[in-house]
């Protein structure tokens, strides 16, 4: 059995030889066939020329190098498309992730699961800007889908090559592989995972990650429930749409007819400046989806969503 070890860096010279340092050991200690494959997001400071010298010295380690920064989600593709072992294992880059949870991972996954996710159930990050927006994602992936994983966000994960050679991602859809590979069948479950403060280097997580996040999370739960067939979708919400119209016009003439002859008193053009923020409203949102379908069909054509300068194998 072979282990691809995933890692998307992005401006982690600080962080790089103690983090291969740390893997290294805990593959020997276990005598794993494996590798390691950095995939470096068009760093602007040394990681690059960190992680070739790393490649020069380790006949493990392969690296990949993007032409400009396309995120983490590029990058785990990237690394996915190149990976080797039967078995794939994905982590961070930043020494938050323990690399000594990995055959947890592994062992929990040899007991009939096709992907296991780590659970970071003590969390070393600040609360309003890390932790409060991940327990509100967690909490929508797990109503509108029923998915029962406490920390989709973790990267910290293992799978069975077979889910994920052919996952095509993009967006912030990395979160949302459990949910993707529940919904095509596959088996998943959880471990606890260590997790540890962050020493060097800044986060590269921005708030509006979440809001991205979510309109990623509605467009796979419609792509999965809807996609053969978005006439019962976008039909369905017409004709209710076009019955409440009814039901809004009938009111307005009743209400024209009563209320101001009798009263004086009128609302109209209120109600009026109303119907038109929602059609606007259901016109970008159906416009969005669309435009969503479309980009899935022009990355059928394997057309990939990242441009690679080097790779070092």
């Amino acid at each position: 059995m072979k282990l691809s070890i995933i890692i998307p860096v992005y401006n982690e010279q600080e962080n790089l030889a103690l983090l291969h340092k740390s893997l290294t050991a805990v593959m020997q200690q276990h005598s794993y066939s494996y590798e390691i494959l950095y995939v470096d997001d068009g760093s602007g400071d040394k990681s690059f020329d960190i992680l070739k010298s790393i490649h020069n010295q380790d006949k493990h380690a392969r690296v990949i190098s993007f032409q400009k920064n396309f995120g983490q989600t590029a990058a785990l593709d990237a690394g996915l498309s190149h990976a080797k072992g039967e078995i794939v294992v994905t982590m961070d880059a930043d020494l938050q992730n323990d690399p000594k949870d990995i055959p947890l991972l592994i062992q929990k996954l040899e007991q009939g699961y096709d992907m296991i996710s780590g659970w970071r159930s003590k969390r070393k990050d600040p609360f309003f800007t890390k932790k409060l927006p991940s327990l509100f994602s967690n909490f929508l992936v797990k109503l509108l889908s029923g998915v029962k994983v406490h920390d989709q966000g973790c990267t910290l994960k293992a799978y069975r090559i077979e889910c994920v050679k052919d996952l095509e991602l993009y967006g912030e859809m990395h979160r949302f592989i459990p949910l993707i590979l529940q919904y095509q069948g596959y088996r998943i479950n959880e471990v606890k995972v260590q997790h540890h403060k962050r020493k060097f280097g800044r986060t590269k997580y921005d708030i509006s990650r979440l809001g991205k996040g979510f309109l990623d999370l509605m467009f796979i739960k419609f792509w999965f429930n809807y996609s053969n067939r978005p006439l019962h979708y976008f039909g369905g919400a017409g004709i209710l749409f076009i019955v409440l119209g009814f039901l809004v016009g009938i009111f307005n003439v009743s209400y024209h007819l009563f209320i101001v002859k009798n009263f004086g008193f009128n609302v109209g053009p209120l109600l009026l400046l109303s119907a038109l923020f929602i059609i606007l409203g259901l016109q970008l949102i159906v416009m969005g989806f669309l435009g969503e379908v479309m980009i899935r069909i022009y990355y059928k054509d394997k057309k990939a969503p990242y441009r690679i300068k080097k790779i070092l194998n």
